[in-house]
Order: C-alpha cells, then structure tokens, then sequence
C-alpha cells in the first residue's frame, strides 16, 4: 500500500533535523526507558540477558550504536555488539548461524533465502524495516563547494565515460561554476554492499541508457576505486582531489562532506527532510505475514524530491534462535521500533519509519518468539 501524505508529514516533522544535523554514532545520549507509538521501549521487564552480537550494513551503523547505547543503558544485564561490515557480510554471518540479528540494506535477495530459511530450524527468515537513509554523493573538487550532478553524469561518471570535471556534461548542470581540468576519480564498494544495490538501482531507473550494468549487491562497472566499507569510500574521497563516491547520509554529515544536489530534470535538489520524505511516500509496502518490503520508487522525477535512498532491514528467525538470542532480538527490535529508538534517527542522518510503516514493523515485532 502507498504511504500517504500523511504518513509523510509525520516523518518530515519527526526529522526535521535531518539537513541540519552532523553529529557522529559515537555520541549519542540514551533516550529514556520507555517509547509510545504503540511500543513500549527497554525496560526492566522487556530485556534480554547475555552477550549478543548483529552484523550487516555499514549503512545502519550509526543508528545500530545509538541503539545499543540506549538499550544498554535501560538493560544492565545486556551487552550488545554490531559488527558493520556490510550488508553481504551480515547477511552470510547470519546464515552460517554466526548473528541471530543481520541488517541489510536490501531485501534477503532470492539466492540466499532458502538457506536463511534453513538456517531458521522450525521457522522462515523475515525481513523487518526499520530505518530509511539517503544515499549522499559525496565530493572532494578543490575550489568547488557547491554541484549540482544529474542522474545521466552520475551514470557516466561511474561507468567511465565521463572522465575529467570540466566535462561538458556537468558544467551544463552548473552553469556560472568554475569547474577544473581535474581527473574524475570515482570511489565505489569493493565488497557486497546494500548500498551499492539500491544506489545502482537508481542509476538503472533514473538513467538506463547511460547506465548499462544493471543493479545489484556487487559493483559491476569497470574501473574506479574500491573501498571495502563506508568508511574507506570516504577516506578515499577525502584524500583525493577529484574523487567521487556514493555512501549514507550519515556518514556524509559526521565526516563534514557536502553532497552534490541531484537534479531529475526540474532543477537541483538536496538532501532534506522534505526532499527525502516526498521519495518515502512514493514508496510501496508489501506485508507477508511478518516479513516486510518496501518498494522505492528510484525513477521517481517529481519536482523536489530525492530518491536516491534506501530502506535498512533487519533479517532474523520466527523460530529456531536458541532462547537467549531470541530473547535479545524480540526486544531489542521492540525498542529499536519504539519512539525512543525511531527518536533517535534524525540526528544521525537517517529518516524514521512513517507512522503507517511504523505500524506494520511493530506488529510484526511484537509476534517475534519471546525465548
């Protein structure tokens, strides 16, 4: 179903800091014990006990250790881990029965959902959004602060095409902007990325002619730098003149980068509350007893919007977690899902689930096994 405007609206308020804000994951204060919005958050008698670890996207991590911080602090008995080397890494620590809790910056792809399923003993591996984040093409172009770049350039750029800052493709988007000489170096995910996924699939929607890869976890264009996470994308833009690369929105803000403005064809846009929460409610929802989808609309070219964005999903069991870790991932989801946890997320960069989303992700929470 649609996400209406609605929905939207109350997004957009909730994340009203999102433009706005540059602060890091490391430095997060704890909400209190308890969330509304239909869930309570962590609490004496909604913790599990024992040492835990989750893996998967790097993309979440920010939101991931703002929600350790305040489960811990509300869960004394608890010690939680997130080990964010990709959503690819996550999703195979989950199947070889290393996590009972993955994030993935995509849907459980057909090739691996019958071995999550096989490794759920008794039960099926389910997919449950719980964060949604803009994909930031971040920049480092001495002497230029502000770009603008359209989905044909980005395209270009990235499959080689396009291979010096003074092309005539991007300065028509720039018109008045003194661009340099210098060599386009572009910076992409070396390892199975979430973020490579959706950010493909929007080059593959928006610019299909100019962008003949198609989409997917692995980065299939010739040429550019790889990095093995985020964070090497953005040591590798940082530390090049020229370079380009895509990652999340929150790794853009902590790491003081500006992201070029993307322009769909009525004129630049960037990333904001606004901007992003127009592309969320063009987004579609399928519900399949506890397991979630959510369909972004990538080839949207609505005036305004920013559709370059992704949803982050958590993968687990709906059985067969020895007791423990399935007592970890029911409530630690409960409140990760609660307004404490969604509170959280605008500050980071992310974007909180929209209520009518919200909704469906708490009930499927809610019928998770309790041990």
């Amino acid at each position: 179903m649609r996400l209406h405007r609605q929905a939207r609206l109350a997004s957009v308020v909730t994340v009203g800091a999102l433009a706005l804000a540059a602060c890091g994951s490391d430095n997060v204060t704890p909400p209190s014990a308890t969330g509304g919005t239909g869930t309570t958050g962590a609490n004496a008698a909604n913790c599990a006990s024992g040492s835990f670890t989750a893996a998967g996207s790097s993309a979440q991590k920010p939101a991931f250790n703002a929600w350790i911080q305040g489960y811990q602090g509300n869960c004394a008995n608890a010690s939680v881990n997130y080990d964010g080397q990709g959503s690819g890494n996550g999703r195979t620590q989950f199947i070889q029965k290393q996590v009972p809790l993955a994030g993935s910056d995509s849907y459980l792809p057909d090739t691996q959902t019958a071995q999550a399923d096989a490794r759920c003993t008794g039960g099926k591996a389910v997919n449950i959004p719980m964060v949604l984040t803009p994909v930031a093409m971040i920049y480092n172009l001495k002497g230029v602060t502000s770009l603008t770049l359209t989905p044909s350039t980005i395209a270009k750029i990235f499959s080689g095409k396009i291979t010096s800052w003074n092309d005539p493709a991007i300065a028509a988007a720039n018109k008045g902007v003194p661009l340099p000489a210098t060599t386009v170096t572009p910076v992409h995910r070396a390892t199975d990325s979430g973020t490579t996924d959706n950010f493909t699939k929007f080059l593959a929607a928006q610019a299909p002619t100019d962008w003949t890869f198609g989409s997917g976890q692995a980065w299939k264009a010739p040429g550019g730098v790889g990095g093995k996470d985020s964070a090497a994308v953005v040591q590798n833009v940082k530390g090049t003149d020229g370079a380009i690369g895509y990652v999340d929105g929150p790794d853009a803000r902590k790491n003081n980068l500006t992201p070029a403005a993307l322009d769909t064809g009525s004129g630049p846009v960037e990333i904001s509350a606004d901007s992003v929460g127009k592309a969320v409610e063009a987004a579609t929802t399928t519900t399949n007893g506890q397991d979630i989808s959510v369909k972004i609309n990538y080839g949207l070219k609505a005036a305004g919007t920013y559709p370059a964005i992704l949803a982050t999903y958590e993968i687990t069991c709906t059985a067969g977690l020895p007791s423990d870790q399935a007592a970890f991932v029911r409530t630690f989801l409960t409140y990760t899902s609660s307004s404490a946890g969604q509170g959280l997320l605008a500050n980071l960069g992310h974007l909180p689930l929209p209520a009518s989303l919200l909704t469906k992700v708490q009930v499927a929470v809610a019928a998770l096994p309790a041990s």
